[in-house]
């Protein structure tokens, strides 16, 4: 089949966005490729296709837990064989998924970049039949980048297992000095392709003002714009409270932040996707994915930390082609805050070192031991042992979990999951020997497909409305079941949890350099100037100081961000005043009427000198004779 028949039959459209094509076709011959498409491009289409074309499977490195499960859960409601490896799974859970990949009952697997550091992982992939590799989130290879990871350093290590296998690399925020790190550090061989969109929106409107009170903006641009909104703070708690501020001015508002569950979180973001309420306030966790095309406006209440985090957020406005607006509000106190909070986001390499060896201690693990192990994360039991400091505890912990070394999830990320190892005819004899289950294990099989092949996400309270039980009947049957190796059951946590995702290191041989966290701490000031410089400025044009940012340098003035409306403003003014000392002088030599006056001045448009005349009239600066003649 061909691309344009692979999209149709799968995703039901009937043709590419633009560059879609070129990016397809540039993998299809076997080219490594570097593909930057602006967010909402589709991104993930440009390897997916390719894949179902191909005949085997396409590695995706992805650095965005929560955004790979969608993608897997998206692609096999399409009936496409996909899946991840991320943290906190078990290591039957890993070997299933790694056996299928062998078996050929895979097209697309999706890692983290940690994954690509275990023994394990590298023994299956190299027996595995690669056709295609996907480096989602490329940016993050390089140390250049706003969102640095050194595990994405490995990528260029396990082409050497399928060297004639093309990568394709995908980003939508890189600048020319990360384009050259991306195809450097993935090692491109020669002819390879960079295939590039313009960044520009021509239906998007960037603004920046300054404003004492947000909120009270917030709702003018709410009120008077319409459609629908995402508003991005900083802190969670404050995502509440906006919310609130909104639905209590007649705004039908909700919020969402990491911190909330998982069905608290999809709730949410399902009663804004139906537009049962108008706006969405968030934290950054929000948007990454989301397809909603018709968000008329993103309100930003605290200034980024990055150019590229402001790009990404705003490119969310306007996705169907439509007017729509990105508009940042910030105050003095806002300037202060963004390098407060650079200078506690970027703890010493030493504090990080000292939480990274307390926590080990606390989880009793020694040196080169711990990886895949997973615990209940007690943050307040660790600083409370160990006289750290929460925040400080906190922002190590992510400078840790950036490098490879932890991984945090989401709060209660994990669903319950559920895998049959047993035959159907061997389920069977167990069902007649176990009739107790039968009830419980017809009623899986039932509701959920696959679980011969792969963990599948199960509900227990569904299960037990289903059975007229309660749900901890349920919990304990399927446990009991596991541990008669029936099944195999993977229990959801309700407590926050901490996966080391690579052996245990001696925390005096990090590979957290002082040299290279400076230049990382570096790279990040240098981040917070920029987007400084961006909300500061009083000349110039939005659009073209952010594409100017990712090397568009001959961007033209959009004519529509604040910046380009006080120009237009200012030269119109300037115009208007020269225009009116021309026509007074003109009119002290004698009296003119107005088809005199637009022949002295053919230059000027005939509308123009209508509106200075009638201005200069109401104001009884010029007056009219009976010959209809303007005179001083």
């Amino acid at each position: 089949m061909n691309p344009e028949d692979i999209l149709k039959k799968y995703w039901g459209f009937d043709a590419f966005r633009p560059l879609q094509k070129e990016i397809i076709n540039s993998v299809l011959q076997g080219y490594d490729t570097l593909a930057l498409l602006p967010t909402g491009g589709g991104k993930s289409i440009c390897y997916q296709v390719p894949a179902l074309i191909m005949d085997g499977i396409c590695l995706v490195v992805s650095p965005l837990i929560s955004l790979m499960k969608d993608q897997v859960q998206q692609l096999r409601d399409r009936g496409i064989k996909a899946s991840c490896l991320v943290s906190g799974l078990t290591a039957n859970e890993q070997e299933v998924i790694l056996n299928n990949c062998l078996h050929g009952k895979t097209k697309l697997l999706y890692v983290s970049p940690e994954r690509l550091m275990q023994r394990v992982f590298i023994g299956h992939f190299r027996q595995m039949k690669i056709t295609l590799i996907a480096v989602d989130e490329a940016h993050c290879i390089s140390q250049w980048g706003y969102d640095f990871r050194p595990p994405y350093l490995e990528i260029a290590r396990i082409r050497d297992y399928h060297s004639q296998v093309p990568v394709i690399a995908l980003t939508a925020t890189a600048t020319p000095v990360v384009m050259d790190d991306i195809r450097r550090l993935l090692l491109f061989r020669k002819g390879h392709h960079t295939l590039q969109a313009s960044f520009f929106r021509s239906n998007l409107a960037y603004m920046v003002f300054h404003e004492e009170d947000k909120e009270g903006r917030l709702l003018r641009i709410a009120r008077h714009t319409g459609g629908s909104g995402i508003v991005y703070v900083r802190n969670r708690r404050r995502t509440r409270l906006v919310a609130d501020y909104l639905v209590n001015n007649g705004i039908p508002a909700t919020y969402y932040h990491a911190g909330m569950t998982p069905k608290e979180r999809d709730t949410a973001q399902l009663r804004w996707m139906k537009g049962d309420v108008q706006i969405m306030v968030a934290t950054n966790a929000f948007g990454m994915g989301i397809d909603k095309p018709d968000v008329r406006f993103v309100v930003h209440l605290d200034i980024p930390t990055s150019i590229e985090a402001y790009f990404q957020e705003a490119g969310r406005a306007g996705r169907d082609g439509n007017k729509a607006y990105a508009v940042l509000l910030y105050d003095d106190i806002d300037k202060t805050n963004l390098h407060d909070n650079f200078n506690i986001n970027y703890p010493t390499s030493k504090q990080i070192g000292n939480v990274y060896k307390a926590i080990c201690n606390y989880y009793q693990l020694p040196v080169g031991a711990g990886t895949d192990c997973q615990f209940d994360f007690d943050m307040e039991a660790i600083c409370s042992n160990y006289h750290f400091n929460v925040v400080e505890m906190f922002n190590a912990a992510k400078v840790l979990e950036r490098e490879g070394l932890i991984a945090i999830p989401e709060r209660n990320e994990t669903e319950s999951r559920v895998y049959i190892p047993l035959s159907q005819e061997e389920l069977y004899r167990f069902q007649v020997s176990q009739a107790r289950y039968s009830d419980l294990l017809t009623l899986l099989l039932r509701m959920y497909g696959g679980l011969f092949t792969d963990f599948v996400p199960i509900s227990e309270r569904a299960l037990a409305r289903r059975l007229n039980l309660d749900e901890q009947q349920i919990t304990n049957m399927l446990h009991h079941m596991d541990a008669l190796k029936a099944i195999q059951y993977k229990a959801k946590t309700t407590k926050p949890q901490i996966i080391f995702t690579s052996p245990r290191i001696d925390s005096t041989s990090m590979v957290l350099s002082d040299s290279q966290y400076a230049i990382l701490k570096q790279q990040a000031l240098q981040r917070v100037e920029a987007i400084l410089h961006y909300v500061t400025a009083t000349s110039g044009c939005r659009s073209a100081m952010l594409l100017n940012y990712f090397g568009e340098e001959e961007s033209k003035p959009c004519g529509v961000c604040d910046l380009c409306i006080a120009a237009n403003q200012k030269l119109k003014k300037e115009n208007h005043d020269s225009l009116r000392q021309q026509i007074i002088a003109l009119l002290k030599e004698q009296p003119l009427r107005a088809d005199e006056l637009s022949e002295r001045l053919q230059h000027i448009d005939e509308n123009e000198m209508q509106t200075v005349l009638r201005t200069l009239v109401d104001e009884r600066t010029v007056s009219i004779n009976q010959s209809l003649q303007f005179f001083i």
